[in-house]
């Protein structure tokens, strides 16, 4: 039997919507799942994360659960090395609300990416003493997730202390807990000097995590002035064979969220990606 593609979206990424357009445009491109981040599709109801309460997650997660659609992931957005200790700790205990409230949202897991040390753009993301931040945070992380039985997913992206494959696993390996997961962005492994080895980078990451992969975002890039710029997918040089085999023969059902990629160009990014698995 052939698995579907399990295919989602950021929901923010078809906004600003109210709830019923944002089911309908859901229903409309066939997508069976949402990346959720509350505070970027609904700031005007959620715009502090102390506002968070099981009334509110119950509310989005049984409304999305009642019209068919999973959401399979909480996006927090924290930005956990920041090298400001009170807006790091309140990183984390927002994060530590996401994950207790994950149930009551009734989603899979609780994601972000690391973040960074500096205001953009930073070479001391780049350093042990960068990354030694990013196994602090995420032990104390994971140790939360443990008590509420949630997971915890971590995405590896450029200019981030976790920007390598092999960084990411260095991570999984220390924290060494099975709460802990790996989103992977195989276009957030690209950079200037690498990406003409796409490939390479690709299959790489794929053997050094693929255990711990628990979902996929899809985005698409092209070089610009000697840098990473993102596109919508399917208009620029990221290949999606290797990526689509993964999710269909490796881990089927996996979810895979389209990232980037807006209204008009979603139905196109859609049609490719269909095209790719099938």
């Amino acid at each position: 039997m052939t698995v579907p593609l399990n295919l989602g979206i950021r929901a923010h990424d078809l906004g600003p919507a109210d709830m019923n357009t944002l089911i309908s445009k859901l229903k409309e491109y066939d997508l069976k799942h949402i990346q959720f981040a509350i505070k970027k599709s609904f700031p005007e109801v959620i715009d502090t994360y102390d506002k968070l309460t099981p009334g509110v997650a119950s509310y989005y997660g049984d409304t999305f659960a009642r019209e068919g659609i999973k959401l399979s992931i909480l996006g927090a957005y924290v930005n956990i090395v920041d090298s400001d200790l009170n807006k790091r700790e309140q990183a984390l205990n927002d994060f530590r609300t996401h994950l207790r409230l994950s149930k009551d949202f009734n989603a899979s897991m609780v994601a972000t990416e690391t973040g960074s040390v500096g205001k953009g753009y930073t070479e001391d993301n780049f350093t042990d003493e960068a990354f030694s931040k990013v196994i602090e945070s995420v032990k104390r992380m994971v140790k939360d997730a443990e008590q509420f039985g949630a997971t915890v997913a971590i995405e590896a992206g450029i200019n981030h202390p976790l920007y390598t494959a092999k960084l990411a696993k260095q991570m999984v390996d220390e924290v060494d807990s099975p709460n802990l997961k790996i989103i992977m962005d195989c276009a957030n492994l690209m950079r200037p000097d690498n990406h003409e080895k796409q490939e390479e980078v690709i299959n790489e990451a794929f053997d050094l995590l693929g255990d711990h992969i628990i979902a996929m975002h899809i985005k698409d890039y092209i070089i610009e002035d000697n840098k990473v710029k993102i596109v919508p997918v399917g208009t620029g040089e990221m290949s999606y064979d290797r990526i689509m085999h993964f999710a269909k023969y490796t881990k089927p059902h996996l979810f895979v969220s389209l990232e980037a990629t807006r209204e008009p160009e979603l139905e196109n990014s859609i049609k490719l990606l269909k095209e790719v698995y099938d």
